[in-house]
């Protein structure tokens, strides 16, 4: 999709006051959602990876609304202390996240669980294939950031890990 089209869906999104809209095309999946501030795009291609020459150079958020509360954000120095020593196990693929490989069966693995390099972590199923995520490290599970069967996104966080 070149520039030209998105700024026609952009037009026709500021005529018709829509707020949010995702169009396909081919291997291309375009969702733009207009806030008060500004707009966010996001592109993905099939793989669901995201092109970075058609990403935006900032992302902007919409405002909270009038009378929701929202969570108190962790201060930087906070985040580095807490996530230092910790290695992210992120989502290689856009699908479902499964803890277990049946529905009736054990987790792969629990919060505190010693895991080795090799081992199973979870099954991402997408496009009807069970994907097997293998752990790249050796160490202790020390959050899970997934429930099971939700979604889950490219780079999307699932594990982190303390090394052994």
């Amino acid at each position: 999709m070149n520039i030209r089209k998105i700024k026609k869906i952009l037009d026709l999104m500021d005529e018709r006051g829509v707020a949010e809209i995702e169009v396909r095309s081919w291997f291309r999946t375009i969702r733009i959602s207009r806030a008060s501030a500004g707009a966010n795009v996001s592109f993905f291609t099939a793989g669901g990876a995201a092109d970075p020459a058609l990403q935006p150079a900032a992302t902007q958020t919409a405002p909270p609304l009038p009378g929701s509360t929202a969570p108190a954000p962790i201060a930087p120095a906070e985040a580095e202390v807490e996530e230092e020593n910790l290695v992210v196990v992120t989502s290689p693929m856009v699908g479902t996240f499964y803890r277990a490989p049946a529905p009736d069966a054990d987790p792969f693995v629990a919060e505190g669980d010693e895991v080795s390099r090799g081992q199973v972590l979870c099954i991402i199923e997408a496009m009807k294939i069970m994907n097997e995520i293998e752990s790249e490290y050796a160490g202790t599970v020390a959050k899970i950031h997934v429930e099971n069967a939700a979604p889950v996104e490219y780079g999307q966080p699932l594990f982190s890990l303390t090394p052994a």
